[in-house]
């Protein structure tokens, strides 16, 4: 589920907490920090999907409150409820992973009241939902599309949602893209997510691996980059330029799957979101430089990758 950017990104954010504290790293700490950053993932990922659960239930919950009026109107005693009875929204509750998900992070206490109501609100005057409530009957598709437009039209732009996200969740920045696709996808199969593991064991094993073998062969990788820094100003270099220059020449060496092309690409991107203004051209001429020495040095052994997950 994760993509494999995010997990780079999660093993550099991992890599620079290390460098960041003086003093050696307890045995295991690194790996337990990168499950962490790992974690954080998989509870935004569960908040979204339950967040919108929440709005579609609410229908009940306003229905119950209007005919409770002491002089209930008409309208009050005519709220329809059909989006409470949406088949998605009722795969989702009943999934017994989605429900220990929810309740291991504890997310019923960050759901925000005023915000669900407010989004319920929303959701109830626009012609979108009013024609999803006219429908006489059910389809796979009209009920897919009102919970996209629930995540895509209401949740997404607002900028209330997006604050309380980032308040709750210090990951947002980093996944929110990821976020969109993950939730989107979700709703074609809701039910068959294992809200446990949004990592494969491949994808794990990346992350792991990379992760150990940048700090396994810091001082090699450093022994081919620090040569290539003449023409830079070495007080000036970011620590975080350096971590992903690292990852770079592990990724060459050590992962023979990936094609170098795609190494280079990823990390000016890395470079590019996460450093300094010139960390792209920076990660750029150094990386493309240590890959040609290596491959006239014939370091660097590609295997077919046709096949290739990535």
């Amino acid at each position: 589920m994760i993509s494999r950017r995010n997990i780079r990104v999660k093993v550099m954010q991992t890599l620079y907490s290390i460098d960041s504290v003086s003093g050696d790293t307890k045995p295991g700490e690194p790996i337990a920090i990168l499950t962490k950053k790992i974690e954080q993932s998989r509870h935004l990922y569960t908040y979204l999907i339950y967040f919108i659960t929440e709005v579609a239930r609410f229908s009940e919950t306003d229905a119950r409150q209007k005919a409770s009026k002491h002089l209930p109107t008409a309208g009050d005693l005519a709220v329809n409820t059909k989006i409470a009875g949406n088949e998605i929204l009722w795969k989702i509750v009943e999934d017994p992973g989605f429900k220990a998900a929810v309740a291991e992070a504890k997310l019923s206490h960050i759901l925000d009241s005023d915000l669900l109501k407010r989004t319920y609100q929303e959701l109830i005057g626009t012609e979108e939902y009013k024609e999803y409530i006219e429908l006489a009957s059910r389809d796979k598709k009209s009920e897919k599309r009102i919970f996209d437009f629930i995540f895509t039209n209401l949740m997404l732009p607002n900028e209330n949602f997006i604050s309380h996200v980032e308040e709750n969740f210090i990951n947002w920045d980093d996944d929110a893209e990821m976020m969109q696709a993950l939730v989107l996808n979700y709703f074609n199969k809701p039910g068959q997510q294992h809200f446990q593991e949004i990592l494969s064991k491949e994808k794990w094993e990346f992350a792991r691996t990379l992760l150990t073998t940048v700090l396994d062969k810091v001082d090699y990788s450093l022994e081919l980059i620090k040569p290539k820094l003449k023409n830079w100003d070495a007080d000036r270099i970011a620590a975080l330029d350096l971590i992903i220059l690292q990852m770079g020449v592990c990724e060459f060496l050590y992962f023979d799957t990936i094609p170098t092309k795609v190494t280079i690409n990823e990390y000016i991107d890395l470079a590019k979101a996460y450093s300094t203004e010139q960390s792209g051209q920076f990660v750029n001429g150094l990386l493309d430089n240590i890959h040609k020495e290596l491959t006239a040095e014939n370091k660097i052994h590609k295997r077919n990758f046709k096949n290739s997950t990535l």
